[in-house]
């Protein structure tokens, strides 16, 4: 207690010295701080908007690559949608939902809106796990019938709707063809790559091959499986019952199936290391801070010689000396890693507010703040607590500034 009350003495004798060797502490420790929670939080961000898409899912689509058939804009259409219900009979298959989009101009009387309209099955509202605000999703009769039905995200309901209509029973119009709204979903947010996906109106994919686009393909498959453990499994099936049925001997495969698991793993395992780079930079700071701390401690030992000559005189023991100045130099970073951590908790926020980049402060960014405060202290401070504790008290005595 004595050798702490002595280090507190000693920073309150040079207030600003103290305060501007803390400064690099304090500027360290706060960026790595922001660092850590602007990547944990993109991470956090990552693996929400991938959750939104469906637990257990597979995706198959046509290869860029490969494929006789092409449609507009050189996509190639070889998924039908006999592949999906060949799909949806393999084993640990829980649900196949088709999917077929296209932008169109949405009217309901006086107001305009241009979205994305999805020819999809009743399935792709149990994949994305997506209630229904007002009404219902259409149905499976729906699809068999190429009803002219349709589900709209809030977004489009806002925007075509005055505030408090129920547009339920109502009839909009999907590029000039009428439709009869059904159901209206609940709010789901930004996709993966940001887009609204509150921003779609879904259809039976029927009606959208013959009356919408007049095309007989899909553009995709969704696959939800029965556990993560069987994503492997199925996606091997779904590639060698789709070779057979698609008659591919000899060639590449005019389809592609990703696994979403992989892609958030991938995207996970990327944010991490941009995490670490980035917070290695802004510790180089904190190396710095370190730096100065040793510096100023150096010259608080040369001022203090008479004084640390005094101290052996009266009976002090090199460890009272050592730990003096060890102490003094662990204070002055552990209130420079205190501050750093509160200006750092708030530029997180400052940042989640202004620019709208998800952040997440955590435990263990904090205590690795403090921890490396502490083992900076103690690292940079030892060497001049050292080089006091070995002075010799008699020409300790003698010095003169």
């Amino acid at each position: 207690m004595t050798n702490f009350l002595l280090a507190i003495n000693g920073l309150k004798s040079n207030k600003l010295r103290s305060s501007l060797t803390m400064l690099g502490i304090v500027i360290g420790v706060s960026a790595v701080i922001v660092m850590i929670s602007v990547g944990q939080g993109a991470g956090k961000q990552i693996s929400s908007a991938i959750a939104s898409m469906g637990s257990n899912m597979l995706m198959v689509s046509p290869n860029f690559g490969q494929g006789p058939v092409r449609g507009a804009g050189g996509s190639v259409n070889t998924l039908t949608l006999d592949d999906a219900e060949a799909i949806a009979e393999l084993r640990m298959v829980n649900y196949v939902a088709p999917e077929l989009s296209t932008n169109a101009t949405i009217e309901y009387t006086s107001q305009t809106w241009t979205s994305q309209v999805v020819g999809t099955s009743p399935e792709m509202q149990l994949i994305k796990n997506w209630p229904v605000r007002i009404g219902s999703f259409f149905t499976k009769d729906d699809v068999q019938g190429t009803s002219v039905v349709a589900v709209l995200g809030k977004t489009v309901a806002d925007n075509l709707f005055p505030s408090g209509v129920n547009p339920v029973g109502l009839t909009i119009r999907i590029n000039k063809l009428p439709f009869t709204v059904v159901g209206v979903l609940t709010a789901k947010g930004a996709a993966m790559m940001g887009q609204d996906q509150d921003d779609t109106i879904y259809i039976p994919v029927t009606t959208a091959q013959k009356r919408l686009m007049g095309v007989n393909y899909i553009r995709m498959i969704n696959v939800q499986t029965q556990s993560p453990e069987s994503m492997d499994y199925v996606q091997s099936n779904i590639e060698s019952l789709l070779r057979e049925r698609h008659r591919l001997v000899g060639v590449d495969d005019d389809f592609q199936v990703r696994n979403l698991t992989s892609v958030q793993e991938t995207a996970e395992n990327t944010t991490a290391i941009m995490t670490l780079l980035l917070a290695s930079v802004a510790a180089v700071s904190l190396l710095v801070g370190g730096i100065g701390t040793m510096n100023i401690m150096l010259v608080s030992v040369t001022e203090r010689t008479r004084e640390i000559g005094l101290r052996m005189a009266l009976g002090a023991t090199f460890s009272n000396i050592r730990n003096q100045f060890l102490i003094e130099a662990l204070v002055l970073c552990l209130l420079g890693g205190i501050t750093g951590i509160l200006i750092g908790i708030a530029g997180s926020y400052i940042i989640s507010v202004i620019f709208g980049w998800p952040t997440s402060v955590t435990i263990f960014s904090v205590l690795l703040s403090v921890g490396f405060s502490a083992v900076i202290g103690i690292f940079f401070g030892f060497y001049p607590a050292n080089k006091a504790a070995n002075m010799d008290p008699i020409e300790a005595l003698r010095f003169e500034k």
